[in-house]
C-alpha cells in the first residue's frame, strides 16, 4: 500500500494551490501509432477530474489537459514503446518522478485501440471515470488515493490478460463488467470506503480473484450462470451469502459443478460488511 499512500500525499500537496490565484491553461497533445507491437503505459495524476477511454483512429494517445500553468506543466515522455503521461510541478526536476501529480484540473485521455499494452494508472484525490473497453490489455495496475472512481470494461478485451490489480485507498470504488477483462487473475486491495464489484461481462476463461477489504462495505454482483466459489477469512464482518451454499470451509454457487466458466475468490475482510447479489 506504500504506493497508494504516496499518491494520496501527491494529491494533498496539490490541494493548497486551489485556494490561490490560478492561471488556467488548456492543452491538447497526441501522437500517432507507428507500428508498435506492444506498449508500456504509465499515467500519474494527483487531483482533479480524470477520464480514460479508447481512442478512435490510429492514435497512440490523445490527451486534453486543463491545469494551472503557474504551478504545473504537462509531463509526456515516449521512448521505444514506453509512454509516460502526467502533470509535473514546475521546478521539481526529472529526478522526482515519484512526486508527480495533478493540479485540481482535468485530464481526458484516450489510448490507442488494438495495441497490446501494459497499463499502469496511479491517481490521488480525483473523480475518475475510466472505460477500458476497446483496449488490448496484457496487464493492468491501478492505484487510487482518496478518490471517487468508476471503472467500466464496456467491451471484451481481445487479448488474454495475466493480472488485473486494483489498489484502492480511502475511496468509493466501483468496477463493472470485470469478466470483459479476460484476466486469469484479479486482485483488489481496499482500505476504507465502499467497494462494488460487478463480475458481469464475457468470461472467456476461468479466473481467480483475491479480495482484501479493510473498514467498509463490499458488494459482489455475479451473473446467473457463472460458477462462483468463495473462500472467506473475515473478522467482525457480516457476510450475506445469497445464492451460495457452504461446503466445508468454502461457499459455492448452486451451479458450481456444471458451470462453463468459474471464478474462485479468496476473500479477506475486516470490520465491515460483504453482500452477494445475483443479476440476470
Amino acid at each position: 500500500m506504500r504506493r497508494t499512500v504516496m499518491v494520496v500525499m501527491i494529491a494533498l500537496t496539490a490541494l493548497p494551490s486551489l485556494a490561490l490565484g490560478q492561471s488556467w491553461r488548456d492543452v491538447s497533445m497526441s501522437r500517432q501509432a507507428s507500428g508498435e507491437d506492444e506498449l508500456d503505459v504509465e499515467v500519474v495524476y494527483g487531483a482533479g477530474r480524470f477520464k480514460v477511454r479508447a481512442a478512435e483512429g490510429r492514435h497512440l494517445y490523445r490527451m486534453q489537459l486543463r491545469y494551472d500553468e503557474d504551478m504545473f506543466e504537462p509531463d509526456v515522455e515516449y521512448d521505444h514503446g514506453r509512454l509516460h503521461l502526467g502533470v509535473d510541478h514546475i521546478g521539481m526536476g526529472r529526478s522526482r518522478r515519484s512526486d508527480r501529480g495533478g493540479n485540481g484540473g482535468e485530464m481526458d485521455l484516450e489510448l490507442g485501440r488494438g495495441i497490446p499494452m501494459h497499463l499502469d494508472l496511479a491517481f490521488g484525490a480525483v473523480r475518475a471515470e475510466l472505460d477500458l473497453g476497446g483496449l488490448s490489455l496484457l496487464d493492468l495496475d491501478l492505484s487510487t488515493g482518496a478518490s471517487e472512481s468508476t471503472v467500466d470494461v464496456s467491451e471484451p478485451n481481445p487479448v488474454p490478460m495475466r493480472v488485473a490489480n486494483f489498489e484502492v485507498g480511502a475511496a468509493d470504488f466501483e468496477a463493472r463488467d470485470l469478466g470483459n477483462l479476460n484476466a486469469r487473475r484479479i486482485d483488489v486491495s481496499a482500505g476504507v470506503g465502499e467497494v462494488t464489484l460487478w463480475f458481469t461481462g464475457e468470461w472467456r476463461q476461468d479466473a481467480r480473484a483475491s479480495l482484501k477489504i479493510g473498514l467498509g462495505s463490499l458488494e459482489l454482483h455475479f451473473p446467473e450462470g457463472l460458477g462462483v466459489r468463495i473462500n472467506k477469512n473475515s473478522f467482525l464482518t457480516s457476510f450475506d451469502s445469497q445464492g451460495l451454499v457452504k461446503r466445508g470451509d468454502s461457499y459455492y454457487s448452486l451451479n458450481w459443478d456444471d458451470a462453463d466458466r468459474k471464478v474462485s475468490i479468496d476473500l479477506d475482510a475486516a470490520f465491515g460488511s460483504v453482500r452477494v447479489l445475483w443479476v440476470g
